[in-house]
């Protein structure tokens, strides 16, 4: 990742950070451009590609004559399903205490769901991740990362498997996800969930099945998610184009 790349995501944070409670958090509106680049120590190009991005997520709107607004309805939600977040990261903004009570590594074969989704053929190798998230110690997301095992490179240990997988694909694959697609459906907890979630058989979860894509189109890994409920207050923003 280039050094303007990893302080344009910093910088992009900390915005995010004084909107909602810091510098700007009484303001409607964000400095002048030249102003806030001078502030931030970047250039004014910079600072316009940092602010589009905010923008694409609703976050702020620019509007000529009338300046850059803080859009404080989007800023206060809790919980984008829209914007990739890791668990952790959501659970905390959710008001709650996050922890991994678990993350296993298992290696098998592609059947014909995996390899389907995943564009490679039946029986090839594949490394599964299976992750428990907490929330005040209730079981709150459950997980399953799948990617072809082939596209792991390096010395890599079962330690390095356990980080969120993009920190995987990006530091052991080289792979940096463009896009995903994912179905949202309801989900009745089986037996399998039920014991993972500590709930009755039927109990409803949400869950999101997912592919992620890298920039020329190829699939990279697929995954399974499935949410408690009464936990989370998960949001979508659609613009009006």
């Amino acid at each position: 990742m280039s050094t303007q790349l990893t302080q344009s995501k910093t910088i992009r944070a900390q915005l995010l950070s004084d909107m909602k409670d810091g510098a700007y958090a009484d303001c409607q509106r964000l400095p002048r451009e030249s102003v806030l680049a001078e502030k931030l120590g970047i250039s004014r190009t910079q600072l316009r590609d940092i602010l589009a991005s905010l923008e694409r997520e609703g976050f702020i709107t620019r509007r000529h004559g009338v300046g850059t607004i803080i859009n404080r309805h989007v800023l206060n939600v809790q919980t984008r399903m829209d914007i990739e977040e890791e668990f952790l990261d959501m659970i905390r903004e959710s008001g709650f205490e996050p922890a991994v009570a678990y993350v296993r590594v298992t290696e098998s074969t592609a059947d014909e769901a995996i390899a389907s989704r995943l564009r490679i053929e039946e029986g090839t190798p594949i490394i599964r991740v299976s992750r428990l998230c907490t929330a005040d110690g209730r079981p709150a997301i459950y997980c399953e990362d799948v990617m072809e095992k082939a596209l792991a490179r390096g010395n890599y240990t079962l330690k390095d498997l356990k980080l969120p997988i993009f920190h995987f694909l990006q530091q052991f694959c080289g792979i940096n996800p463009y896009l995903d697609l994912t179905d949202l459906r309801p989900a009745a907890a089986d037996a399998a969930l039920a014991e993972i979630f500590q709930v009755p058989v039927g109990t409803p979860l949400l869950n999101m099945d997912e592919v992620d894509f890298d920039i020329d189109g190829n699939p990279v890994f697929c995954s399974n998610e499935y949410f408690a409920d009464g936990i989370f207050r998960l949001t979508v923003m659609r613009k009006k184009l």
